[in-house]
């Protein structure tokens, strides 16, 4: 197979989708030019750079770092045209209109370079009849590529092909969506609305329909909808909003067009209240105002009986007692026993939108999806679903659902008479060892063998897939196992099983016992488990040491801590700190401490210390009064202070980063180490590059001794900037005294300006810092609130 490269791409049309699909090309360092119509009047390319301005404002963030947005240049059709002959990819994402998008296929075409791939970013316009206004020369090198919103978050991408598209064209595009932009594809048939928008959109109906039916509020709904059944918090009526209630009916329309003949087409039509509210320009998210909107501090929710808005209940108001014991009930199938015997509204409402999505994925299947696997990997890649719906049916147990189901459509209680397929009451699940079933083929299939998916050694699986062996167990505590993957036997990976990986005496002890084994029997040491990858110290051991005033064991962990960083830093073998997800506190300072750091691009990484009234001293304040040191032995008068005025305002503020390019930075990781867009690629690469650390013969850098620091001028310049900030009220006592402990300890403490002084210093510094602050009344209440809260305390 050959190797698609896109040196630079193009984005046909600057609205919200296009101008985010082009700001995720430039995430991955790729050249975009972003088209659109040249504006009436001013400048031509006005249009291009309002979107372009407009993705600074978007939260969340669809640039990875601010940088990225220079990547992007404005363009328009009138003027730029021929610049498409240097485009390696061109996407157009225009308004869903099909005469709209074969007249801009017609204008483009004469520019297009012969190798280039054209590529649609329709979300359920057929793709078939698109390419059939392209000019048949280009056709081999047309699809459709469906980026889900926003595509810098959502895994999902749907690659549409063609009869007529080149299938090594098809694998050379996944390959690349694959690891260079990190997304999860899909090949999905070229039927309307492809796979996961069929099912979702249909789900979302099929909620709709029972809400009325039941007379549920939509609050209500949501409630059952969200987190309590596996999917997200937006669950469906906030979903429609940040979608876009317009946005929702386009779709829903094109279902009602394209399927008629389809069972349920008496139910593809939007609800009254819904017409209303998209007449009235209530559009949902993007006009502030839809299903839910924000009046002051609270939210409300449309009464449709009402005709206005109430104010929103929270789940707990709204979620009856027994519904929540059942939702709360981990075997499925007592779960959707349960449901099913209940007589309570919600638990007939939660039945009904499981039973319907079954019947109707069931039906669909051979239709939409070239096996079951897709669709439960399309819902969780881009609806956000823990299961997808195939995978709940068959763990709530197969045969009983089936029966269920069938004894409902008998009953004339399901959304569409239709029957099961045979197949279904034929097996006893879809997802086995052997793969996933396909009715076209009516075999298992095995997942693809494209080379790149063999870099995920541990591919998010599908229940009932054979799991995928963990490696074989070197040692373990209860903290942490070291063991060994099979691609590389001689490099060692130190895992933390600790709950959300938080690091207590257990982890430091393993990751003391880690090190000191890979130097003695390996070539290397991976430090790598799934997200989150470190979310900081065990809050509740220090809790309980400060309750019983055992603050010389707090001191005695506290330098096992700066211990263990060490060893990472200064250890005999290379060590790889493999990051994804949330690496915060001690989690940050291991991998600052790292000798280097393969992170995924949604890697979010800081100092947060002072939510819970203490400073980094773990080494992190360390860390970066030695890059301090570094930054300014390159300036004329080697200034420190400078550097360090930034990393003070991070650490103060308990900043995070919000990417890995944001993280390199800031400091928190290097320029040379890897950031991957795929975070299934983490074990992969970091075995790989600590062999090749390992072969070009690694040596721990040498213990840093004469380290300048700023000393009491530099405390004192960073403290101003604290001064009017607790004048102002902004800040609280304490607040001042943890943020002068972090000021202190990145100056390296009480001395002359200029002072050199060694690594241990400063760690003693910040040890001191760190107990004098662990002592105090205020810092002990932050903890314990964190703790019960799980939210900041300001005291």
């Amino acid at each position: 197979m050959t190797r698609l490269i896109v040196r630079r791409a193009a984005v046909l049309g600057a609205g919200v989708m296009g101008a985010q699909i082009a700001a995720h090309l430039a995430n991955g360092d790729i050249p975009v030019l972003l088209f659109d119509l040249a504006a009436p009047e001013g400048n031509p390319n006005g249009v291009a750079e309002k979107a372009l301005a407009g993705l600074k404002k978007l939260d969340p963030a669809p640039l990875a770092a601010p940088d990225r947005l220079a990547h992007i240049e404005p363009a328009n059709y009138d003027q730029h045209l021929e610049r498409l002959a240097d485009c390696d990819l061109v996407i157009e994402a225009i308004a869903e209109k099909m005469e709209w998008k074969a007249d801009l296929y017609r204008k483009i075409a004469p520019h297009l370079a012969p190798e280039a791939i054209l590529a649609s970013n329709t979300s359920g316009l057929s793709i078939g009849a698109l390419a059939a206004t392209v000019p048949e020369a280009r056709r081999s090198r047309f699809c459709g590529i469906h980026f889900f919103n926003p595509p810098r978050y959502m895994p999902l991408v749907e690659i549409i092909p063609t009869a007529s598209t080149d299938g090594a064209m098809v694998d050379e595009l996944e390959t690349w969506l694959t690891s260079r932009l990190g997304k999860g594809v899909i090949r999905a048939k070229d039927t309307p609305n492809f796979v996961a928008n069929r099912v979702g959109v249909f789900s979302m109906l099929a909620v709709m329909h029972h809400t009325q039916r039941l007379g549920l509020g939509f609050d209500e709904v949501d409630a059952l909808t969200g987190p309590a059944i596996g999917r997200p918090k937006s669950a469906t009526y906030r979903t429609a909003d940040v979608v876009g209630l317009d946005t929702l009916a386009h779709v829903v329309q094109t279902m009602a067009d394209t399927l008629p003949d389809d069972p349920w087409h008496g139910h593809f039509q939007i609800p009254g209240w819904l017409t209303g509210l998209i007449s009235q320009g209530a559009l949902g998210q993007k006009t502030r105002c839809g299903v839910f909107r924000k009046q002051g501090k609270e939210i409300q929710v449309l009464d449709p009986a009402r005709g206005d808005y109430v104010p929103a209940r929270s789940a707990e108001a709204v979620l009856a007692p027994e519904v929540g014991a059942i939702l709360g009930e981990r075997d499925p199938a007592k779960k959707f026993a349960a449901l099913r015997a209940c007589p309570h509204p919600q638990a007939r409402f939660l039945w009904a939108i499981f039973r319907d999505l079954f019947h109707y994925c069931a039906y669909h299947l051979a239709d939409i999806a070239h096996n079951a696997r897709d669709v439960d990997l399309a819902m969780r890649w881009g609806f956000g679903w823990s299961l997808g719906p195939f995978e709940t049916w068959q763990a709530a147990g197969w045969g009983d659902i089936t029966q269920a189901i069938q004894a409902d459509i008998a009953a004339g209680e399901s959304l569409s008479p239709a029957p099961l397929p045979a197949w279904v009451t034929a097996r006893s699940g879809v997802h086995e060892p052997a793969g996933s079933w396909s009715p076209v083929t009516a075999s298992l299939v095995p997942r693809s063998s494209l080379p790149v998916y063999g870099r995920q050694l541990y591919p998010e699986a599908v229940l009932g897939e054979a799991p995928r062996g963990r490696g074989e167990t070197v040692w373990e505590n209860p903290g942490v196992r070291l063991w060994v993957h099979g691609l590389d036997p001689k490099i060692a990976i130190l895992s933390f099983t600790s709950k959300m990986h938080t690091i207590g005496d257990e982890v430091l002890d393993g990751l003391l016992a880690a090190v000191a084994r890979a130097e003695r029997d390996f070539d290397g040491l991976v430090l790598w488990h799934e997200a989150p990858f470190a979310v900081g110290a065990n809050l509740k051991q220090v809790s309980e040491a400060c309750a019983a005033g055992q603050f010389e064991r707090l001191e005695a962990t506290v330098a096992k801590f700066q211990q263990a960083s060490m060893a990472l830093k200064y250890a005999q073998v290379p060590t790889v700190a493999a990051v994804q997800g949330l690496a915060l506190g001690g989690g940050c300072e291991f991998v600052m401490h790292a000798a280097h750091r393969v992170m995924a691009l949604e890697s979010y990484v800081g100092l947060v210390e002072v939510g819970v009234g203490l400073i980094p001293a773990g080494g992190g304040c360390k860390e970066f009064a030695l890059q301090a040191a570094r930054v300014g032995a390159r300036q004329a008068g080697g200034e420190v202070l400078p550097y360090l005025q930034n990393v003070f305002q991070t650490i103060a503020m308990g900043k995070v980063m919000k990417s890995a390019l944001e993280a390199k930075d800031q400091g928190f990781a290097q320029a040379g180490d890897d950031v991957l867009f795929h975070a299934g690629e983490l074990l992969y690469v970091a075995l790989r590059r600590a062999r090749a650390m390992a072969e070009a013969g690694w040596r721990p850098p040498l213990r840093a001794r004469q380290v300048p620091v700023a000393g009491r001028p530099g405390i004192a310049t960073l403290e101003m900037l604290l001064v009017n900030m607790r004048e102002g009220g902004f800040i609280s006592p304490h607040d001042y005294r943890v943020s002068k402990a972090a000021a202190t300890a990145l100056c390296g403490g009480d001395v002359e300006p200029g002072s050199r002084v060694d690594e241990d210093w400063l760690l003693t510094v910040e040890r001191q810092e760190f107990l004098a602050l662990l002592k105090t009344p205020e810092t002990q209440a932050r903890i314990r609130h964190m703790l019960d809260t799980g939210k900041p305390l300001r005291n």
